[in-house]
């Protein structure tokens, strides 16, 4: 079947979970290969089977394919697979869910999520600003499914969701309580101090403020929206050949800030190991 067929049959089974962004009302029908709303807006699937639900203009920093393929190399490497372990590990077990992957990317982790969950049969939607990391993401499409969407105005039906995760993206909180049904869950990871430390030390000086990271701003607008939350914390060090060195500089904005000087210099000394230090934070939406 082809990926713009698999997109049309997911959509016809799960019209209810959309919402149009143009108006709001709910869609009423999937023609061909178009989904068509209550006023008759409409949205065509692309050939690779994923819709564009953004209203507005939008440019996005992430939007490179080439950073896309290089966090796809190293996240299937597994550089997070202890971190979705541990999303999975605190989802409820043998639940079915209705899943809402926060910026999703090129796909790797919510695939890794459900797979990890086979046999559960999840519902699983992706959403992601950029256009590049969908295209990227439909290669683990089957019965997901991946859209280019704003997390600010997703395009979801009110209380659509039993479980929101959401793997270093901001936020829009009114948004994400909007979707998730009464006690859905959230599922944030947020980076940590030693979040790639050893990265950050080659490309920034002592005195750059891109050396150091404070999370206490991200961790205290989630508490204000979830005054109940659990925080656990993952820590470890992650291996890699010396060639998957350049992958890593790629896929991170942390190398935004430095001087391409830096960076040359930076892959003469490829390093072999990385320390992801990252929390999972938990919450019930009430």
């Amino acid at each position: 079947m082809k990926k713009i067929e698999q997109g049309a049959l997911f959509l016809q089974r799960h019209l209810a979970l959309f919402k149009c962004p143009i108006c709001g009302e709910a869609f009423r029908e999937v023609v061909g290969y178009q989904l068509v709303c209550q006023l008759d807006h409409s949205f065509d699937l692309s050939r690779k089977g994923t819709l564009f639900m953004i209203t507005h203009k939008v440019k996005s920093e992430y939007d490179s394919p080439e950073m896309w393929q290089a966090r796809r190399k190293m996240l299937t490497l597994g550089l997070f697979d202890p971190i979705i372990a541990a999303i999975n590990e605190a989802m409820p077990v043998e639940e079915k869910l209705n899943i809402l992957d926060i910026g999703s990317g090129e796909g790797t982790p919510p695939a890794k999520l459900k797979k990890l969950r086979a046999g559960i049969e999840d519902t699983l939607v992706g959403v992601d600003i950029s256009k590049s990391a969908v295209n990227l993401a439909t290669s683990y499409q089957n019965d997901n499914f991946f859209c280019v969407a704003d997390l600010a105005a997703l395009p979801f039906a009110d209380q659509s969701f039993d479980c929101i995760t959401d793997i270093f993206s901001p936020a829009a909180y009114h948004e994400f309580k909007r979707v998730l049904r009464p006690h859905g869950k959230i599922y944030k990871i947020v980076p940590n101090s030693g979040y790639l430390k050893e990265l950050r030390a080659l490309l920034y000086n002592e005195e750059s403020a891109h050396r150091t990271y404070d999370n206490s701003a991200v961790l205290s607008l989630f508490a204000k929206n979830f005054p109940d939350y659990q925080k656990q914390d993952i820590k470890y060090t992650f291996e890699f050949s010396e060639t998957d060195f350049s992958s890593l500089l790629m896929m991170t904005p942390l190398n935004w800030g430095a001087s391409q000087q830096t960076k040359q210099n930076v892959l003469e000394t490829p390093l072999k190991q990385i320390t992801v230090d990252v929390s999972l934070l938990t919450a019930a939406k009430q």
